[in-house]
């Protein structure tokens, strides 16, 4: 057994980080369909087929919360703990759960090892990684675990037994935290509506799932230290700065455009405080989280659209978020603006842009735009459904997001196969998916004359 085993080491040995790293996340929804798919987790007469089982693992690793079933009327409250177990896997991260696992067994982090997760946050140096891991985990479980208290208390008034309202409580804080859009109330946060409290909660763990976790790291040694002679002398790094401003404008930008969009249509005649919590929550939750407090399918067109968009541009980088993330988007709007501006390089923050990092935001939103193209156009040849509500779904799986007209059941298998790929390419992102197609780096040997071409 053991001869068979060490061949299949040596392979896995000669991956690269990224192959290594999407071979974990594969396997983790394969892992998660069959666990998923345990009778025992299911209530009583249920019976789920494979596809619908791995479209649901995928789904929840991937933290995008699109069902092709209902959650609450299928899983009981085993299934309810062994789904939050997945989500926090696909939220979290494969490798930070990994090194906590690795600390409580008192094995060395090796060098591979720091390798993958520096490839999982997408960071740029390998110094400091452990460390970073179990601030990350330690962070997100407090922040859970007080949104978990906070709406477990606060249940008690809407349901029957506090066992039923901490389980509400709790599974909503992890789904809200880690962005998933996953709820055990069998209409999202509809039945919350009214409730701005329930509604503010969430959109505050949201938000804290979604923007990264460089920048909750970057605010604790903030309040937690680091002043001189009574005066904060911390610097924000040039990340934090441009992807939290970004990240907010992206929310107003969303809240005003779906004000405006639906204040004659579906906001017609309701109150202003109505009409604000409709529009902000829905700018928040589009952003990422996929949970909704109304039937998004009553949105207008313009709406849907903007939608769209908020969802292709998804959350921070390292953070629980698809999409192709807020800084990738601020690099693109910056170099679009000093370029008008006749300027060769960008500046911001008395800081300048590395030339690589504007190429390879490009890279990203193009490569996006035409994955999300190409997959448009197969759903609309094979799927006899509403056209608009086609191009939500692929804008939501992409966007790791799990907002849906309603069209997700009725998807045929091909449809539900192509967006079970948006919903894994969303979650280890664009450029994992372009290393993970391309072979080993070549340098070039010589050059050719170069010619200018004409653009535009």
């Amino acid at each position: 057994m053991f001869a068979k085993i060490k061949p299949l080491y040596e392979k896995l040995g000669n991956l690269s980080g990224i192959q290594l790293i999407v071979l974990f996340y594969l396997s983790a929804a394969i892992f998660s369909t069959v666990l998923l798919r345990m009778p025992f987790f299911h209530q009583e007469g249920m019976h789920v087929s494979w596809l619908d089982s791995f479209f649901t693992a995928v789904s929840a690793i991937s933290v995008t919360g699109l069902t092709v079933f209902s959650t609450a009327d299928t899983f009981n409250y085993a299934g309810y703990i062994a789904l939050a177990f997945v989500l926090q896997f696909g939220g979290i991260g494969i490798m930070t759960l990994g090194t906590f696992v690795y600390i409580l067994l008192g094995k060395k982090v090796g060098f591979r090892t720091r390798q993958l997760i520096q490839i999982d946050q997408n960071r740029n140096t390998l110094a400091g990684l452990v460390k970073l891991m179990v601030r990350i985990l330690r962070t997100v479980l407090v922040i859970e675990f007080i949104g978990g208290i906070v709406l477990a208390i606060y249940f008690l008034s809407y349901f029957d037994s506090w066992q039923e309202a901490f389980m509400q409580g709790f599974f909503a804080s992890i789904s809200a935290t880690t962005n998933a859009g996953f709820d055990i109330t069998g209409a999202s946060l509809v039945p919350f509506a009214d409730d701005y409290y329930v509604q503010f909660i969430n959109m505050l763990l949201l938000i804290l799932g979604a923007i990264g976790f460089p920048v909750l790291l970057e605010v604790q040694e903030l309040l937690w230290g680091r002043y001189k002679n009574l005066e904060w002398k911390y610097q924000f790094s040039l990340y934090t700065k441009v992807t939290t401003i970004t990240f907010f404008i992206l929310i107003i930008v969303g809240a005003l455009g779906i004000y405006m969009f639906e204040y004659h249509h579906f906001l017609q005649g309701k109150a202003w405080h109505e009409s604000l919590f409709y529009s902000l929550f829905q700018s928040v939750t589009t952003r990422n989280g996929g949970l909704a407090t109304m039937d998004v399918s009553e949105f207008s067109t313009p709406t849907l659209l903007l939608l769209c968009a908020l969802m292709f541009i998804g959350a921070s980088p390292s953070s629980v978020g698809g999409g192709i993330r807020t800084t990738t988007f601020a690099i693109m709007m910056l170099a679009i603006f000093h370029y008008a501006k006749g300027h060769d390089t960008i500046k911001v923050f008395r800081r300048e842009v590395d030339p690589d990092d504007v190429s390879r935001s490009f890279i990203v939103a193009t490569t996006a735009l035409m994955l999300c193209g190409g997959a448009i156009t197969l759903l609309i040849w094979i799927e006899p459904l509403n056209n608009m509500a086609l191009v939500f779904e692929a804008f939501s799986a992409f966007g790791t997001t799990g907002l849906s007209m309603g069209i997700t059941p009725d998807l045929s298998i091909a449809g539900k196969l192509i967006i079970i790929v948006l919903m894994f390419i969303g979650r280890i992102g664009i450029f994992s998916f372009l290393f993970l197609l391309r072979g080993q780096d070549v340098k070039d040997r010589y050059h050719y004359p170069k010619e200018k071409m004409i653009i535009g």
